[in-house]
This record gives structure tokens, C-alpha cells and sequence, in this order.
């Protein structure tokens, strides 16, 4: 009987664990969706084009990308109405870290603002808030300003520029302080 009785607590230890992780994590991706003063998008992104491979430069860091060093880099490729997300890094022992998610467009937001998720049934906020005319650099953010990036179609991006974004994010309410570089030495093929 005691045994029995053993069993059963650790099963519904294990269950309430996971439970609460499930409640955790919940509650950790609705803090992402707080409110917070208004940020404002591009006007409008023109998909075709900002598809395809973007290098980090610099980036906010964060616990889900906490196990890349070096050479982090997102292909997006259409999917339908949806788009395809392939996030790549190089970790600590020179491995490749790979992570497949999908965003969706949100409505009337012109393509400015996509819902991403690596973790279904969850999702984050992708905005773009800034965007180079000729889509070779972009600003990527979100309301809650815990998450940000700056993504270039080269490994390098020219210091000047790379300020000039740095400024706007935070004329977006971020602070400068709060972006870190991300190297680039050797680009994932």
C-alpha cells in the first residue's frame, strides 16, 4: 500500500510540474503581449523582397537564443500564405543549432507585423520597425521592447548605419544599451 501510494504522489508531482510549466510559459508569452506605449512599423514591407537570408548583427539577448555564439542568421521562405522561418547559430562547440517556426501576416498591418512561433500553439510578435529602402538592413521588434534585432544581407553592416539604427531604436523607446553585436566570423553555408 505504501508503495502505492508512492507511485501515485510522484505521478501527480510529475503532472503538476508540468502543469505549471505549461501555466509558466503561458503566462511568460502573454508578458511579451503587454501593453505598453504604441510603437509604430514601416508603412509596408514588400514580402517577395524581404524574403530570403538575413545575418544578425546586433540582437537583445534572450533565453531562446541563449545557446548561439556566433553566426546567427534567419531564412524566410514563403509558405503558402504563411512564411517559413529557419533561425541557424553557431554554439560553443562549434555545432549548428537550427530552429523551424513559422510566421503569419497580421492583418491590415501591411506586412509589418507577423506572429511567429517555434513552439506551437504559442506565438511572439514580429514587427519591423525600421526597413532599408532597398532591403538591406532591417530593425525587428516588438511592443514589449525585451526583444529586438538588427538583421543585414551581409555578415558586416557599416558602422554609420549600424548607428543610425541603434538611434532609432531608441527614438522607439529601447535603449542603446540593451543591443549587444553579434559575431559574424564565419558565415553558416
Amino acid at each position: 500500500m505504501k508503495k502505492r501510494f508512492q507511485t501515485l504522489f510522484h505521478s501527480l508531482f510529475r503532472t503538476s510540474r508540468l502543469f505549471l510549466g505549461i501555466i509558466g510559459a503561458t503566462c511568460l508569452l502573454a508578458a511579451c503581449n503587454e501593453n505598453t506605449a504604441p510603437m509604430e512599423t514601416v508603412k509596408q514591407v514588400e514580402l517577395n523582397r524581404y524574403l530570403g537570408k538575413w545575418y544578425q548583427v546586433n540582437f537583445i539577448p534572450n533565453r531562446f537564443q541563449s545557446m548561439c555564439v556566433a553566426d546567427t542568421q534567419a531564412d524566410y521562405q514563403a509558405d503558402d500564405k504563411d512564411v517559413r522561418v529557419i533561425n541557424r547559430c553557431r554554439t560553443k562547440d562549434g555545432d549548428i543549432e537550427q530552429a523551424n517556426g513559422i510566421a503569419k501576416l497580421v492583418e491590415n498591418s501591411n506586412n509589418a507585423k507577423l506572429r511567429v512561433s517555434f513552439f506551437r500553439p504559442f506565438y511572439g510578435n514580429y514587427w519591423i520597425l525600421d526597413l532599408d529602402t532597398n532591403y538591406q538592413w532591417v530593425l525587428v521588434g516588438e511592443p514589449s521592447r525585451k526583444y529586438g534585432w538588427i538583421l543585414s544581407r551581409t555578415p558586416q553592416l557599416d558602422p554609420a548605419i549600424q548607428k543610425a539604427i541603434l538611434d532609432k531604436a531608441e527614438t522607439l523607446g529601447y535603449q542603446r544599451s540593451q543591443f549587444q553585436v553579434s559575431a559574424q566570423s564565419n558565415p553558416l553555408k
